[in-house]
């Protein structure tokens, strides 16, 4: 008797969008990202970048140790490093802007996003602008 993989629902029914430009996570974030192509066409908004990753936590090793001809080499990772990928990132009046499309606030992925929200202020002085 085969079995099918069942495939993974959405989270709060937001479905994926493939597009030129590439692939999406929502229809919202999709139809921001061309608001902000045409702000940057007319000249309000420059240097607009998708995905891009910040490192919140870096990762913990173990100490280092030293190698058996007399070098050192860093220890094992205990804990992997933490990141936070912005939807998009874009210059407005010479200040770096960093955006993130939200549409369900509520439930755990939210509560992730807050707390890597805060870590943000506090390791980068970045407040993420939530849309």
């Amino acid at each position: 008797m085969a079995y099918r993989s069942k495939q993974k629902e959405p989270k709060y029914n937001a479905r994926k969008v493939k597009t030129l430009d590439g692939t999406f996570d929502s229809k919202k974030e999709e139809r921001r990202y061309r608001d902000l192509q045409w702000m940057e066409k007319a000249g309000m908004i420059t240097d607009l970048r998708r995905q891009v990753k910040y490192e919140l936590i870096p990762a913990q090793r173990e100490p280092e140790q030293s190698g058996p001809r007399g070098g050192r080499r860093p220890g094992k990772i205990v804990e992997r490093p933490i990141y936070y990928v912005a939807d998009f990132v874009y210059c407005r009046d010479g200040k770096t802007i960093v955006e993130d499309v939200k549409g369900y606030k509520q439930g755990t992925a939210y509560s992730v996003f807050v707390i890597k929200r805060k870590l943000m202020l506090w390791r980068y002085g970045i407040r993420i602008l939530e849309t």
